[in-house]
């Protein structure tokens, strides 16, 4: 799908812990675990645990109606994924019914559903947390949500990455008299017929929503920042054959799985151990341009100036085709609206009626972190101060017993989430077994193991594509750090996530608390976005 989640509600404001009570029945007073948010990283969280630990008593909650994250809002037109199916399913889970090799919105959903309603009793819809207090004295989780309040010893945030859709400040938005929606939050009750439809950015959303309603329009203009890399998508049809054999002999599906896993490792290759022999790659992209666009001023206007790969790869092959229709505009970036129009980089000013903001998301600044308060009363947000980071992407030092899921430098540029949120619940799972085993009941990263882990990532880095590939990316944080993705196999992922490391967490000896301080501005809404959502994708949510 690309790269969009969904509406938001404004969540109740945050109290202190000595403002709480539990009088909502509808949460229990208490639980061992408490997992926020059931998409991809939730459910593998809930089934790990549950599994692992059956004396545990382990509880979800989802803001939304049901499961699914982002793949359940990010319904606008053409959503699918740019991960093969073969890789997008939970190892636990397997299914042998997609019906392509490119899973589309409406499947993917559905089988998050059918993942979810094994858990149905373990499961709290329609509960947004709006805060998270560490109680030092009791050594748990105060967590507050808009239908109750429950304490935790362990608390797993599951928020996905692309849970906050990005809308740029505009001049001149607020006398627009047209409507005006994300991609993650589509509008269906507007029909687009006829209409002189504005779409902003030209990303992954872009790329699957622009052929599907250009027939619809009267008009369509696109805004483009930066040219994007494409590629072809090879997508095909999965026959009833197929599956009915995936179906009978399970080891068959998961050898075809194998497979495209391997091959899709080598992108790492490529994209972060060779990047200089990407030029075979900007080969394919070019021809694919070359093929789909005759005109030479458009296929200027087309041309990335940035190494393949810097930003993601966009598979389609349906784009060029339609950016070259009789009521499409390809122009510059948008600088401004009027009461009727929108003003590109030239100073033109095109009439629209409609604008579909295709902006992608906010990873490097998740609205979970502004409502998550650690040891110290500071929030994830004021620790980060704008350049997340954690240890495997998953601990934070000064927050202890929280695991965060997607979290800091997991995402990829060549392979499947569900490949890294796996290992994450393994991980929280060796951790839990490893204290009880202990007698503990407390874990905390030392912050020397935090630094030393980033600054080995920062240095693979360096000479990768997402780093040197010459283009501005959402990778790279307000402090200039790549914060996103992770530089190498997921392989080299798994084995790391495979054991607990006592040597470098602090075991029922973490530092004093700091008295906690709330402030007015604490009380105040905060917009969660979906903060109890879990993710994935990529299309631009690719996966």
């Amino acid at each position: 799908m690309a790269n969009d989640p969904a509406p938001t509600d404004s969540p109740a404001p945050a109290s202190s812990p000595s403002e709480l009570s539990t009088t909502d029945s509808t949460l229990p007073h208490r639980v061992d675990v408490l997992v926020v948010g059931v998409g991809f990283g939730g459910l593998a969280a809930l089934h790990r645990l549950r599994e692992d630990h059956s004396d545990l008593d382990v509880l979800a909650i989802e803001r939304a109606e049901g499961a699914g994250g982002v793949w359940r809002e990010n319904d606008y037109p053409g959503a699918a994924c740019d991960v093969p199916t073969s890789l997008y399913s939970l190892s636990f889970a397997p299914n042998p019914d997609w019906s392509h090799t490119y899973g589309r919105q409406a499947e993917i959903h559905d089988y998050l559903v059918r993942v979810a309603a094994d858990h149905a009793d373990r499961i709290r819809y329609r509960c947004a947390m709006t805060a998270a207090f560490w109680d030092a004295e009791h050594a748990e989780w105060i967590v507050t949500t808009d239908t109750g309040i429950v304490r935790c010893t362990y608390l797993v945030a599951a928020p996905g990455a692309l849970s906050a859709p990005g809308e740029p400040t505009v001049p001149g938005a607020d006398e627009f008299a047209g409507t005006s929606f994300h991609s993650a939050r589509w509008d269906h009750s507007q029909d687009l017929t006829g209409r002189r439809v504005a779409i902003v950015g030209t990303g992954a959303s872009a790329v699957q929503i622009v052929p599907e309603i250009v027939d619809r329009v009267g008009q369509l203009t696109v805004f483009q920042r930066t040219p994007a890399w494409v590629v072809p998508r090879v997508d095909r049809t999965i026959g009833e054959l197929e599956r009915s054999v995936y179906r009978r002999i399970p080891a068959i599906h998961r050898l075809v799985r194998l497979l495209v896993w391997a091959y899709r490792e080598i992108y790492v290759v490529l994209m972060a151990r060779r990047p200089r022999l990407l030029p075979v790659a900007s080969a394919l992209g070019r021809a694919q341009l070359r093929l789909q666009v005759r005109d030479r001023a458009l296929r200027r206007r087309l041309t990335p100036d940035y190494t393949i790969g810097c930003k993601g790869m966009l598979l389609t092959n349906k784009w060029f085709p339609a950016l070259q229709r009789p009521n499409v505009a390809v122009t510059g970036a948008l600088t401004a609206l009027t009461e009727h129009g929108a003003v590109d980089d030239a100073g033109v000013e095109h009439p629209i009626d409609t604008v579909v903001w295709a902006t992608g998301f906010t990873p490097t600044e998740p609205p979970i972190a502004r409502v998550i308060r650690g040891r110290t009363g500071q929030t994830l947000a004021e620790t980060w101060n704008g350049s997340p980071n954690a240890y495997r992407g998953t601990s934070i030092h000064g927050f202890p017993n929280l695991f965060l899921f997607y979290g800091p430098n997991t995402n990829l540029g060549h392979s499947s989430i569900v490949l890294m949120l796996e290992p994450q619940a393994a991980y929280v799972s060796a951790t839990i077994g490893h204290l009880q085993t202990h007698g503990r009941s407390t874990v905390e990263v030392t912050a020397q193991a935090q630094r030393d882990y980033n600054s080995g990532l920062d240095t693979e880095l360096a000479g990768t594509v997402w780093n040197a590939g010459g283009c501005s990316s959402w990778y790279i944080d307000a402090s200039g750090r790549n914060s996103v993705m992770w530089p190498t196999y997921t392989r080299t992922y798994r084995r790391l996530m495979s054991q607990f490391e006592p040597a470098d967490h602090l075991l029922d000896t973490a530092p004093p608390p700091t008295p906690l301080v709330v402030t007015e501005t604490d009380r105040t809404q905060v917009d969660l976005g979906e903060v109890d959502r879990t993710d994935t994708d990529r299309t631009e949510v690719s996966g």
